[in-house]
């Protein structure tokens, strides 16, 4: 049987491990990549609070199961506008690199 200490393990590792990639990596698309697994990261502790949390009647409470989809709709707009960026500044500078893009100025 799967318990919520579980989930919340696997949550908490993926966790580092986007924050890890955040934190090492110099590659823009590397650390977006990083930011969405630390977003799934979060999502996935909502959905296990959300499975393990049971009402007076028996039944699972699914509210963080919906704040879920608005989250996924939010990254998918931060993923679109982030590599937007990305395209923009590779065209400008030729290079993805953090220590290369070290200033928004073009």
């Amino acid at each position: 049987m799967i318990t919520l200490g579980d989930y919340l393990t696997v949550s908490a590792i993926l966790f580092a491990i986007g924050f890890a990639g955040v934190m090492f990596r110099r590659n823009l698309i590397v650390i977006l990549m990083a930011l969405e697994l630390m977003l799934n990261a979060a999502n996935l502790s909502l959905i296990a609070f959300s499975r393990f949390r049971v009402d007076g009647n028996g039944l699972p409470n699914y509210n963080a199961q919906v704040f879920v989809f608005f989250i996924i709709t939010v990254a998918a707009a931060e993923v679109a506008v982030g590599l937007a960026i990305v395209v923009a500044l590779f065209r400008a500078r030729e290079t993805t690199d953090i220590k290369d893009v070290s200033q928004l100025k073009f």
